[in-house]
């Protein structure tokens, strides 16, 4: 796996973003689902900056694999939190009557071919994964 450790800033976005689609156009892999994975990555780390740490700034690791999949891990030292734990939205309803918050997590869900989440020696270890078919 590559790997990629920085500093859970949304003003490292950029830098993930680029490690990210410089493997997937290494791969060879469609414009549209660079796209699509480029768009769940960035979900995933805006929220990890914003919430993983409260008010302090930790540190983040990506881990990106391509095989028959596109396997990407993000780990951070953060309080704990399942992201999966939470409801769906209701997205029947209009802006106004949902609830904030939620609709960046069900968008990788829908994205994405598989989100997993666990928990491993005080790490929060978040994996997104998606057939390249």
């Amino acid at each position: 796996m590559k790997e990629l450790i920085t500093e859970a800033k949304t003003e490292n976005l950029d830098a993930v973003l680029k490690f990210v689609s410089t493997e997937l156009d290494a791969a060879g892999l469609s414009q549209k689902l660079q796209t699509h994975i480029l768009v769940a990555v960035e979900e995933v780390f805006v929220n990890i900056a914003h919430y993983a740490y409260n008010s302090e700034v930790g540190g983040t690791t990506i881990r990106l694999a391509i095989d028959e999949e596109i396997v990407i891990e993000f780990e951070d030292s953060g309080k704990p939190y399942n992201p999966l734990e939470n409801k769906d939205p209701d997205t029947t309803l209009t802006a106004g009557e949902r609830e904030i918050g939620g609709l960046g997590v069900f968008m990788v869900k829908q994205i994405m071919d598989a989100v997993e989440y666990r928990n491993a020696s005080g790490k929060n270890i978040l994996t997104i994964r998606k057939n390249q078919i």
